[in-house]
């Protein structure tokens, strides 16, 4: 079997826009209640189990916040 490809968070890295919540078909990001080092809101990822990997959220990020892994 292939490798998944699952998302990561950045947290101290995100400002809480919110675009790659927005853009997740899956639903799998939320934005939380945690703050980052700069006084932002972060985003969580809620349900890893749905990530199909397909990138979006890491197209849609203005600053580098998510990354697509391959895990085993």
């Amino acid at each position: 079997m292939g490798k998944k490809r699952k998302i990561k968070v950045y947290s101290e890295k995100c400002k809480g826009c919110g675009l790659c919540v927005q853009v997740c078909p899956a639903g799998v990001l939320e934005i939380s209640g945690e703050i980052n080092r700069k006084g932002m809101p972060v985003v969580k990822v809620r349900d890893i189990e749905k990530c199909t990997g397909c990138g979006l959220c890491f197209i849609m990020c203005p600053d580098c916040a998510l990354e697509i892994v391959e895990e085993e």
